[in-house]
C-alpha cells in the first residue's frame, strides 16, 4: 500500500506531465484548425479543376498527350504522403518504386529494403512550390517511360475524428475511382453527351497546359488533406493523454484522501484509547 507522501509525490508527477501534455494540446489544436482550414477551403477549387479535367479530355476527340497515355503495367513509383506502411507494404517491391513526401517515409522504405528513387519535405503548413516539386517529379518518370503509372498513398482528411487511407490514380491522367467528387458527372455519362467542344486557339495549346497545372495542384490538395489529418491526429493524442493523466489525478488523489483520513482517524482511536486507559 502506498503512504500518503508516495501519493502526494505521483500526483505532483503526474499533474507536472498533464500540464505539458495540455500545453502541447493547445499548440496542435492550433496547428490542427490551421491545417483543416487550408484543406477544406481548397477542395472547391480542386473539385472544379477536377471537373475541366474529366470534361475537356472527354470531348478533346482525337487529341492524344503524353500524359493521358495508357500502357500495361511493368513498374509503377508509389508516391508515399505520411506514415500509411501497411498500404504502402501492399505494393510489390520487384516492380514498385517510391518516392516520400515526410521523413518517416522515407525511413519505412529504407528499413523495409525498398527502392526509394526520391524524397521530398514538407513543412508544416504545405507550400504549392513543394507539391509541385513532387509532380515535376513523377511526371518526368512517367514521360521517360521509367515507370508505367503513378499512384498516391496519402491519407483523406474526413473530420478531426476521421481520416481515410486512400490509394489515389495520378498518372496516366484520368478518372479517379477512390472517391466520388462532388459535382462530377461519371464516366458513363460524359462518354454519353454528344456536345460539341471548341478549344482556343486549339485542343494542344488548351490541354497542355491544363494538364500540367492539373497535376501540380493535384498533388497540392493531397498534401494539405494529409497535414490536416496528421494535426487532427496529432491534437486527438495529445488531449486523451491529457484527458488520462487527469482521471489519474482524480483517482490518486481520492486514494490520498482516503488513505490521510484512515491514518488520521487510526491516530484519534490510539489518543482515545490511551487516555481511557
Amino acid at each position: 500500500m502506498h503512504s500518503p507522501r508516495d501519493l502526494r509525490r505521483r500526483i505532483r508527477s503526474i499533474g507536472s506531465t498533464a500540464q505539458i501534455t495540455r500545453a502541447m494540446q493547445m499548440v496542435a489544436a492550433s496547428k490542427m484548425r490551421k491545417a483543416q482550414q487550408a484543406a477544406l477551403s481548397g477542395r472547391p477549387f480542386v473539385h472544379l479543376l477536377y471537373r475541366i479535367q474529366r470534361e475537356a479530355t472527354t470531348r478533346m476527340g482525337n487529341f492524344t498527350h503524353p500524359l493521358l497515355e495508357m500502357r500495361e503495367v511493368r513498374k509503377r513509383a508509389i508516391i508515399l504522403i505520411g506514415n500509411l506502411f501497411r498500404l504502402a507494404a501492399e505494393f510489390d517491391p520487384q516492380t514498385t518504386i517510391f518516392i516520400t513526401a515526410g521523413r518517416k517515409a522515407a525511413q519505412f522504405i529504407a528499413r523495409t529494403r525498398r527502392q526509394l528513387i526520391a524524397e521530398f519535405a514538407y513543412a508544416d503548413t504545405p507550400q504549392f512550390p513543394e507539391a509541385r516539386a513532387i509532380a515535376a517529379f513523377a511526371r518526368d518518370l512517367f514521360l521517360k517511360r521509367k515507370v508505367d503509372q503513378v499512384q498516391i498513398v496519402a491519407t483523406r482528411y474526413i473530420n478531426t475524428l476521421t481520416q481515410h487511407p486512400l490509394c489515389l490514380e495520378f498518372l496516366p491522367v484520368g478518372e479517379i475511382r477512390a472517391l466520388k467528387i462532388p459535382g462530377v458527372r461519371s464516366e458513363e455519362e460524359l462518354a454519353a453527351d454528344t456536345t460539341e467542344a471548341v478549344f482556343e486557339p486549339n485542343p494542344q495549346a488548351v490541354l497542355g497546359y491544363l494538364l500540367s497545372h492539373y497535376l501540380d495542384i493535384y498533388i497540392y490538395q493531397v498534401l494539405l488533406n494529409a497535414k490536416a489529418s496528421e494535426q487532427s491526429a496529432r491534437m486527438v493524442s495529445m488531449k486523451n493523454a491529457t484527458d488520462n493523466a487527469e482521471i489519474l489525478i482524480k483517482d490518486l488523489t481520492l486514494e490520498y484522501n482516503k488513505l490521510r483520513q484512515g491514518n488520521i482517524t487510526k491516530e484519534l482511536l490510539e489518543i482515545a484509547g490511551g487516555q481511557s486507559e
